[in-house]
């Protein structure tokens, strides 16, 4: 699996340890055939919902339709809906997680692999990676199963 730079590895370490408070965004996107979009990153493993880090001056709401564009080419064509707010206490003490679910939106193009998303494709519900991570099944279970949104990442 490649890796990112070294000095980038270190620049993203730093950048998250150095930081007030962090906020990052997740977006829930699902197609026409009721599939979940999750990306593979090449810093962290597992697969997760697609999305990042909300940058100064950066609304959370363009924050993940930028990340979406960049992780997917999935460009948001309807408003975003507030899912939650979770604490990410596994990166740091300062640490959230904003969750939106993308009810409308285009793919322009496949995906192609790059430095820092190594697959991104879509998922039925039940057919997902096995790598999946904890936190992007609580918040499928809490869409689609009626599960108690809970306030930990």
């Amino acid at each position: 699996m490649p890796k990112l730079p070294f000095a980038h590895q270190v620049l993203h370490r730093y950048h998250r340890l150095s930081r007030g408070l962090t906020l990052g965004v997740r977006g829930l996107v699902v197609d026409a055939g009721e599939r979940v979009f999750l990306v593979r990153h090449s810093y962290v493993s597992g697969w997760h919902l697609p999305g990042g880090g909300v940058e100064p001056g950066e609304t959370a709401q363009a924050a993940l339709i930028r990340e979406l564009a960049e992780e997917g080419n999935l460009i948001v064509t309807g408003p975003l809906q507030l899912h939650g707010l979770f604490f990410n206490r596994l990166v740091s003490n300062r640490d959230h997680v904003a969750v939106f679910q993308v009810g409308s939106f285009r793919q322009d193009g496949v995906k192609i692999a790059d430095m820092e998303i190594l697959e991104a494709d879509f998922f039925a519900r039940d057919r997902l990676p096995q790598a999946t991570t904890p936190a992007t099944r609580r918040r499928l279970a809490e869409v689609f199963e009626g599960v108690a949104i809970g306030t930990d990442w």
